[in-house]
C-alpha cells in the first residue's frame, strides 16, 4: 500500500465512528470475529481500544490485521484503522 493510498483511507476513516470496541478482556475470539465480519461488509473499519484495556493499541492492531487478513492503515491514540479490499463489488476505489 502506497502512502497516497494510506492517506486516502485515513481521510475516509476520519469521519467514521468506531464499529468495534476492545475492552478489558483485550482480544477475544468474539472481538476478532466481529471485526472480521465488519471488514467483509465495509472494507474499511475503525476499532476503538477502551481505556480499561491495558494492552498496546499498536500490538492489538497488528494482531487484528494478521487474524482478519487485512492491512493496518493507521494506529493513532487508541483508534485502529483496518482495510481489506473486497474481491468483487469493491465500494472503495484506491488511487494509483
Amino acid at each position: 500500500m502506497t502512502s497516497k493510498q494510506r492517506a486516502y483511507l485515513r481521510g475516509l476513516a476520519s469521519t467514521m465512528d468506531p464499529i468495534c470496541h476492545v475492552g478489558k478482556a483485550s482480544l477475544t475470539p468474539e472481538v476478532i470475529d466481529s471485526v472480521r465480519e465488519a471488514i467483509d461488509k465495509r472494507e474499511l473499519v475503525k476499532v476503538a481500544v477502551l481505556k480499561n484495556c491495558f494492552d498496546d493499541p499498536r500490538e492489538i492492531g497488528q494482531v487484528l490485521a494478521e487474524r482478519t487478513r487485512s492491512q493496518l492503515v493507521q494506529v493513532i491514540g487508541k483508534k485502529i484503522i483496518l482495510f481489506k479490499q473486497a474481491r468483487e463489488n469493491s465500494k472503495i476505489e484506491l488511487p494509483k
